[in-house]
């Protein structure tokens, strides 16, 4: 009985499919793209919202210990780049590159700063460029389609690491207190079964061939991906990496509800699941460039029916200004570290 049920099943997902393909050829294309629509769409409601609690948000005064707060908060979300460049090193490790850690992490740092250019992918592109010509983070030069496969696996690994965490914020709070819509939530689990490598492969596959023309221009075109990638095994060390990296991001953002003196009117489960669903949406949704005002709005639809309006706006944009300032300070240093280990380098016989 299993075959005449699976074949039917792939007829029928096939006819979907087709059915989506034709629609979205006879659609008319958006001025500008949808990213730019996303973005806008995100900062208006931003901006409303904004405007709208003006008055309530003004008579939020910092004190002393709330302006330490975000300054330790700028510490904390600079010491989870540095992590995140760790990953990164974890990341190609797995791949079976070796790595220079520090270079690598030199590299993160000074490349992150690029994420806020229009496009919101010339982050990305500067490490494959790094990457295909070697000896910096890599002795040996990567191949284009492996250098685009070491890249675009940290930001996949990134979101998977994040909803992770959205079910088990909502289960920190204890059975009595979950909803049913939160529920559902539990899907945000299913990453992690499709990161075994039966549907990984072909799903990073994919998204090398979509990307890599975007991500490389005039080398990386689709014919050039030979197909999908030959993965290790599950990619538990790197995820597990990243993990620690969103980890170490909620940590700045909590400072931000400490310095604004909410820690008490959520529980920190709801403000770890709120803030991992805002932070992934921020993430992989197109938009303005650093996922600026898709992550807010998110924050605001996921936890506005539980907080005022006001003290969630206030966290969500001193938390957007914590983050801004981590990246300038380490993209600085970055370059700063990076003319003296080159001089270092140059000294070496």
């Amino acid at each position: 009985m299993k075959g005449p049920w699976i074949g039917r099943g792939k007829r029928l997902i096939g006819a979907v499919r087709d059915r989506l393909a034709s629609l979205r050829g006879t659609l008319p294309a958006l001025p500008g793209g949808a990213r730019l629509w996303v973005g806008l769409a995100s900062l208006g409601f931003v901006l409303a919202a904004l405007l709208a609690q003006a008055r309530a948000m003004a008579q939020l005064a910092l004190e002393a210990q709330g302006w330490a707060w975000l300054a330790l908060g700028v510490g904390v979300s600079l010491f989870s780049l540095v992590a995140n460049g760790l990953a990164w090193v974890v990341a190609l490790r797995w791949l079976g590159h070796a790595p220079r850690p520090w270079a690598t992490v030199l590299l993160y740092l000074r490349s992150n700063l690029r994420k806020y250019l229009p496009g919101g992918i010339w982050h990305l592109s500067e490490r494959i460029t790094v990457l295909r010509q070697g000896g910096v983070a890599c002795p040996v030069p990567l191949p284009t389609h492996r250098a685009v496969l070491a890249v675009l696996l940290e930001p996949v690994l990134m979101a998977a690491a994040a909803l992770a965490l959205v079910p088990l914020g909502l289960l920190a709070q204890g059975p009595g207190s979950l909803r049913g819509s939160d529920l559902l939530s539990l899907a945000a689990l299913l990453p992690l079964v499709a990161l075994a490598p039966r549907w990984f492969e072909p799903l990073m596959g994919r998204l090398e061939r979509r990307r890599a023309a975007q991500l490389v221009p005039g080398e990386g075109a689709p014919g050039g991906i030979p197909g999908p990638p030959a993965l290790p095994g599950y990619p538990l060390a790197p995820l597990l990496a990243e993990g620690v990296f969103v980890l170490l991001r909620f940590a700045g953002f909590a400072c931000c509800v400490l310095a604004f003196d909410q820690q008490q009117s959520l529980g920190w489960g709801a403000w770890l699941s709120g803030f991992a669903l805002a932070w992934t949406v921020g993430l992989v949704v197109p938009g303005a460039p650093g996922g600026f005002g898709v992550f807010e709005a998110t924050l605001l639809l996921r936890l506005g029916a539980d907080l005022p309006a006001a003290p969630l706006l206030a966290v969500a944009l001193s938390y957007r200004l914590v983050t801004v300032a981590a990246d300038l300070v380490a993209a600085a240093t970055a370059r700063v570290d990076q003319r003296w280990l080159a001089a270092v380098e140059r000294r070496v016989p």
